[in-house]
């Protein structure tokens, strides 16, 4: 009977020694879907996709690739294709040797190889680049050239090991769309691991928030945004206002935080004694009338300390009584307060709903 998921991971561990770098780990990805394996550097993430593609094995656990496990498979055996972060070209080959390269080595004649390849770097966008060396191509059309040689392959996954991380800012902003849009095309899973959130919450349907070795949470990219689990998580992925205190019961259901310096905010959560609390920039209300902000539980006041300008994502770090660090907020494009300069005074406010509170 046919699986219907491409990828189980089954109780995996991987151990160097007495250190474990993948401790218990069990997912599945579905048949066409994105999915993303998110963490700071030394989670466990490399290992975890080494382990898939077969260069390392699981100390104990299964690895199932259309219901069929992989221990004891040789990586050059598996349904899986790689595309490395120094995406591995071959420099001495042209663009159609390097995309037929995967195809010759399975024993497929030249012609029909050579055909094959030409035929996928149409469909990336790349037609009558057969003949250029590799050497002679942009950072995104060898991005596309080495997504061209996995998917020549008809593999089953996909493997993609943090992919855009040499690549300059704006080409990687260019290249995350064109990646997700890629994999839309050929509808083909995906199985993606990097340490930008931004690359994650972009391309994913689902992502695994990773954290020593450990999934910590695995969701789509709006519910780890504005549901997280743990103060991993929410600390992790997007920015967040973050401040430590002791929790008391509040009016509502709600959890009443009182931080060191006696400033009081209410959110939603639990926590029994210490708390973490979090707040998202965006969710962080400005005014200078006061009164609009009458129906928030968590009102105050505050003097603009910078100006973050970037954009669409510029913000404002406000300088707040009650409060450690400065308050950040998103910074409005128009209105009142598009305008607003260093030293000038506003009013701040967020709901209850809007902060997260997790035991300490």
């Amino acid at each position: 009977m046919a699986s219907s998921t491409d990828l189980d991971i089954v109780n995996v561990t991987k151990r160097f020694g007495a250190h474990a770098a993948v401790d218990d780990v069990s997912f599945s990805v579905a048949p066409g879907e994105f999915f993303s394996i998110l963490g700071p550097s030394g989670c466990g993430k490399t290992t975890l996709m080494r382990m898939i593609a077969g260069f390392e094995h699981p100390t104990s656990g299964d690895i199932r690739i259309r219901g069929q496990s992989m221990l004891g498979v040789p990586a050059n055996k598996r349904p899986v294709n790689m595309v490395f972060q120094s995406l591995a070209l071959f420099p001495m080959m042209s663009v159609g040797e390097n995309v037929a390269y995967g195809l010759t080595c399975r024993g497929v004649s030249r012609a029909e190889a050579e055909e094959r390849a030409s035929r996928m770097l149409d469909r990336v966008g790349l037609k009558g680049f057969g003949e250029r060396r590799v050497t002679a191509l942009s950072g995104g059309q060898r991005q596309r050239v080495a997504i061209a040689r996995c998917l020549v392959l008809e593999p089953t996954l996909v493997l993609l090991d943090e992919p855009l991380g040499a690549l300059d800012l704006k080409l990687r902003e260019h290249m995350k769309i064109e990646l997700k849009q890629l994999q839309g095309t050929f509808n083909t899973t995906f199985a993606y691991i990097t340490h930008d959130q931004s690359e994650a919450l972009v391309m994913s349907d689902r992502i695994a928030v990773m954290n020593q070795g450990r999934f910590e949470q695995v969701g789509s990219p709006r519910e780890l945004y504005h549901n997280p689990e743990t103060p991993f998580v929410a600390s992790f992925v997007g920015e967040t206002n973050r401040w430590q205190g002791e929790a008391a019961p509040a009016s509502g259901g709600a959890i009443a935080v009182r931080l060191p310096s006696g400033a009081v905010v209410q959110g939603q959560g639990r926590a029994a004694s210490g708390a973490l609390a979090f707040v998202r920039p965006e969710a962080v209300a400005l005014a200078q009338d006061p009164a609009s902000l009458s129906t928030l539980p968590n009102r105050f006041e505050g003097r603009v300390s910078a100006v973050l300008f970037d954009g669409a994502a510029s913000s404002l770090l406000i300088d707040t009584a009650g409060f450690e660090q400065p308050v950040r907020a998103v910074l409005p494009q128009a209105g009142p307060l598009a305008g607003i300069h260093v030293g000038a005074p506003v009013h701040l406010g967020w709901t209850a709903d809007a902060m997260k509170v997790f035991a300490a």
